[in-house]
């Protein structure tokens, strides 16, 4: 259970650097209280997408990613993204990413700032 709120946790300060520094992924809401629920609530959403859907496209375009090297995990994390974003606007959350390359480099910094929480924050079961 711990290992799980890390990981929320994590995903959620990702996606609140990738809102902060990404003009075309926007969180909006009326206090600071609201926007910090969106986003555990977005990212609860992320962690959902990354644990369901991730590993069955992952699988698929397994040829395209050993043709690319891995580099078409990129595609796949904005892919994840996006979704994430429709899935938000299905239930009301105010996020939302505008269009597919803002996707890829948002889901570039979500790796990158996920990774590094999940290095520096604890990780126990």
């Amino acid at each position: 259970m711990m290992n799980f709120l890390v990981k929320t946790i994590a995903n959620a300060g990702a996606l609140a650097v990738a809102v902060w520094l990404l003009d075309k992924i926007t969180l909006t809401g009326d206090s600071t209280g609201k926007k910090v629920g969106t986003l555990i609530a977005v990212a609860l959403i992320f962690g959902l997408v990354n644990f369901l859907v991730k590993p069955i496209v992952k699988l698929l375009s397994l040829p395209l990613l050993i043709l690319t090297l891995g580099l078409f995990t990129l595609i796949v994390n904005a892919l994840m993204l996006l979704l994430t974003s429709w899935l938000a606007d299905k239930l009301d959350l105010s996020f939302h990413v505008e269009g597919f390359w803002t996707a890829v480099v948002g889901g570039l910094i979500i790796s990158v700032v996920s990774w590094a929480l999940n290095v520096v924050l604890p990780d126990r079961d």
